[in-house]
């Protein structure tokens, strides 16, 4: 057990939201040391609810903490995240994966232009990518739509401001710092440099998703071939 000002920085910032909800700001990196924070507080809550307790959302850098105005308030809410805070336990590191990813054509659509803003040879973009593990930080957007973080600051690229064509189910995507296999065709802003014959979306109930929240991940690198033979037909 240890102390949040001792050993994970300074207190979080706590804005009520509404009349139902408080915002646990735990600052602006998105890094593991962020994370830790909010998996342990995650946990706590989960571990201990407070009276009123609804839901508990945890993102990047942040996580909400859902209530029922009827029976608690913003203030005892704070009291008890202080508390939880206050004595938190470690969570347990997560799992690691390697997922394969194929960078030849017509898998990886914007890596070239990637590359060409980078002012790099598109090998040179793949390779940064196998160099780097990434870790999960969380599940949005959409079921499955793990945000992992970690990309090389040698490859990060802002956003595009347009959503390009869309991109089949498996397509390895970046922006910024952050990375996804997605796991449905759909249209983004993000450059898609490979893709993956990987299911982040599983076929079990019991465990939905191929991630959770604090594994790493690597990616190795596969021929079009075998991608293509690990393919699901209808998603060739």
């Amino acid at each position: 057990m240890n102390s949040d000002a001792d050993a994970m920085g300074a207190a979080p910032n706590l804005v009520p939201v509404a009349d139902h909800a408080l915002l646990v700001e735990f600052g602006d990196e998105i890094d593991d040391h962020t994370l830790a924070r909010i998996q342990s507080l995650d946990a706590a809550l989960a571990a201990t609810p407070p009276e009123g307790l609804v839901e508990v959302v945890p993102a990047l850098t942040h996580l909400l903490v859902v209530f029922d105005p009827s029976t608690t308030d913003h203030r005892a809410i704070g009291a008890a995240v202080a508390d939880r805070i206050e004595h938190r336990t470690d969570t347990a590191p997560g799992a690691h994966h390697v997922v394969d990813i194929c960078f030849d054509a017509p898998h990886a659509p914007d890596l070239a232009t990637a590359a060409e803003r980078l002012g790099i040879d598109p090998d040179e973009v793949a390779q940064h990518h196998l160099a780097a593990t990434y870790r999960v930080g969380m599940y949005g957007f959409a079921p499955g739509y793990a945000y992992l973080y970690g990309t090389p600051p040698a490859i990060q690229l802002p956003r595009n401001p347009t959503p390009g064509p869309p991109v089949p189910a498996g397509s390895v995507i970046i922006t910024g710092q952050q990375c996804l296999v997605i796991p449905v065709a759909m249209s983004t802003g993000w450059f898609a440099i490979g893709r993956s014959p990987v299911q982040v979306l599983r076929n079990d109930p019991a465990r939905p998703f191929l991630f959770d929240v604090g594994d790493t991940v690597s990616f190795r690198r596969i021929s079009a071939d075998e991608l293509d033979a690990r393919l699901p037909a209808e998603g060739r």
